[in-house]
């Protein structure tokens, strides 16, 4: 992984290191915490869509995860569910001020999870989102539906509260 803190004055980036907390993959990390909607973009036939989910990360500072609940029903579930598939996204608050405008932006691939690897994720999500399983029709709307994975290897914090375009990066080791 490669932790990079870009200036935005500058449009320099400078290696921070390998460390979650070395700069960006901590703050970004944390930042990711404390936020609970992505909006998804993605590609298909009928062109570019984007659409809103809730999301519980998983992964650790090497190799952060994502997972979210779709059905392949829909127009995302649909394209996300092709081999090798890609999306984008951005997590921020709604209603913040440019001065404190924060939020995170990232892209990676996308797969529908099941078996041992959707139960372990599973417990991710529930955890993050214990209403979800404090229903039973929910619990059984949502065990009939599909959980998946976007495991990014890009994302970048906006923090202009720290100066306006204050950007941190990481990206996965290749």
């Amino acid at each position: 992984m490669t932790d990079t803190d870009t200036d935005a004055g500058t449009g320099t980036g400078a290696e921070a290191g390998g460390a979650a907390d070395a700069g960006g993959a901590g703050a970004i990390l944390r930042a990711l915490d404390g936020l609970t909607t992505m909006t998804l973009a993605y590609a298909d036939e009928d062109g570019p869509q984007a659409c809103a989910v809730l999301y519980a990360r998983g992964g650790d500072a090497e190799a952060p995860v994502l997972y979210f609940v779709t059905s392949t029903a829909t127009r995302h579930g649909r394209a996300l569910d092709a081999p090798g598939a890609r999306a984008a996204f951005t997590a921020q608050r709604d209603g913040q001020e440019w001065t404190e405008l924060t939020g995170v932006q990232g892209r990676g691939g996308c797969r529908r999870l099941a078996g041992a690897e959707r139960a372990d994720a599973w417990r991710t999500y529930t955890e993050r989102f214990p209403f979800t399983v404090a229903s039973d029709r929910l619990r059984a709307a949502m065990d009939a539906t599909d959980l998946w994975e976007l495991r990014p290897d890009w994302l970048r914090l906006i923090d202009n509260a720290q100066g306006f375009g204050h950007k941190l990066e990481w990206s996965a080791s290749r």
